[in-house]
């Protein structure tokens, strides 16, 4: 990420992700946000989580810079609400959501010794690969914990991180939210 987003523009991807919920569920169309400001064209990696009451709802993003940043919100928005974990988000339920959005870094490739508390990590062994936010930490404190739920989330043996084969990354992220 070339600068930080600003407040501003952190309200204004907030507003544009719950509009476009708001657009899609109530009347089935699909927001085309528009703005001025070059900031938020630039392509970067972006994630967007929705919880209801501080439970997870969805969440699903690019982890690469796939396109411009206030279609990436928007694109991810609506995939978020579609996650396949759950069930697909109700209108009904829009008042209780909550918006996060999470701006990430580049991902680099790492050692696992490297990572630590904070990094969001992505783990790949062959087809299979999986990511957790820098923010899962908070609820998965305990490094066992976090790398053996991980693991299972990408189809692989919770003890997966231990063994070799595995590739390693870590990225940062610019996290806001409602």
């Amino acid at each position: 990420m070339s600068e930080p987003l600003t407040n501003g523009e952190q309200e204004y991807l907030l507003k544009i992700a719950r509009a476009t919920l708001e657009k899609h569920l109530i009347n089935g169309e699909i927001l085309e946000p528009q703005t001025t400001n070059q900031h938020l064209w630039q392509k970067l990696g972006v994630f967007v989580t929705l919880t209801n009451k501080g439970e997870l709802r969805g969440c699903i993003g690019y982890l690469e810079p796939v396109e411009p940043l206030i279609l990436a919100v928007r694109d991810n928005a609506l995939a978020a609400a579609s996650d396949p974990r759950f069930l697909p988000l109700r209108s009904s339920e829009l008042q209780n959501i909550i918006i996060e959005i999470s701006i990430l870094t580049e991902p680099e490739k790492v050692e696992f010794k490297d990572i630590k508390k904070g990094d969001g990590v992505i783990i790949k062994k062959g087809m299979n690969s999986a990511t957790y936010l820098p923010q899962v930490w908070e609820d998965l404190p305990q490094a066992e914990v976090f790398f053996g739920t991980l693991c299972q989330k990408a189809g692989l043996e919770t003890d997966c991180y231990l063994k070799g084969g595995m590739d390693f990354y870590r990225y940062q992220a610019d996290v806001f939210s409602e």
